[in-house]
């Protein structure tokens, strides 16, 4: 695969990226199965003079670099992840944005849960670290993602701790969400911006991350298992923080 491109795995995927940016699709492939459903795909591809095949499940599988292919790969340009400075986070808390901070998540499939979780809640702001342990935007997130990253614009923070610091002095109540020893629900004030952050999978939130927020959650459980997965928690908190705050 060349630099700066990336593959978009399986058909509602596929079909999100050609919504929100048919142009970023630089090649198209697909099985028999599938192209009975993309005629239109396949017509605006033509008309840019892009390439669009139908393929064997095999050539498939190596395009995608997988197995769970879903019949279609599109082949496109891949995200510049910039940093939001001061005047993005100034106009996300006027509008009240809220937003989803992720500390080290190295899992793809567990960004790419967490993209699908924030879409459908309304998050449209989602900023990972740009720590070597974080997961980017890559085809194992967009597939398990089914669309969301389409809806969602990610952005990269280079240090966490002094991102956290400016969306406090913007207004936000900074959320940290601790496996322990947190509050078992936030204290927002109405009105006020919300950013939830989350931690790596295996160690959680960095200590320094924690303290540089506003306060922390714990979400209560039966105790019979210690804790939950990432993106699981994030649904959670996410629906607890914004969902039942629209």
């Amino acid at each position: 695969m060349k630099a700066k491109e990336l593959t978009i795995c399986g058909l509602a995927a596929v079909r999100a990226r050609f919504q929100a940016d048919a142009a970023s699709i630089k090649r198209l492939y697909f099985d028999y199965p599938t192209s009975r459903k993309i005629g239109v795909m396949c017509k605006v591809l033509a008309a840019a003079k892009k390439i669009y095949r139908c393929v064997e499940p095999a050539e498939l599988e190596k395009v995608g670099g997988t197995i769970h292919h879903g019949g279609i790969v599109a082949v496109v340009a891949a995200p510049d992840l910039r940093e939001p400075d001061e005047v993005v986070l100034r106009g996300w808390a006027a509008k009240r944005t809220p937003v989803l901070v992720l500390d080290r998540i190295g899992n793809a499939h567990n960004l790419g849960a967490l993209a699908r979780t924030a879409a459908f809640l309304g998050v449209t702001e989602l900023v990972i670290s740009a720590d070597p342990q974080s997961a980017r935007p890559n085809d194992a997130a967009y597939r398990v993602a089914e669309g969301g990253l389409e809806k969602i614009t990610v952005w990269q923070a280079g240090d966490l701790v002094k991102f956290i610091s400016a969306l406090r002095a913007a207004g936000y109540a900074v959320i940290a969400a601790a496996t322990r020893g947190g509050r078992p629900e936030a204290a927002v004030k109405r009105g006020e911006p919300v950013a939830l952050v989350l931690g790596n999978e295996e160690h959680g939130l960095a200590p320094e991350i924690i303290a540089a927020c506003t306060q922390s959650v714990t979400i209560p459980g039966s105790g019979a298992v210690e804790s939950l997965n990432v993106s699981v928690a994030g649904a959670v908190l996410l629906w607890e923080l914004i969902g039942r705050r629209r």
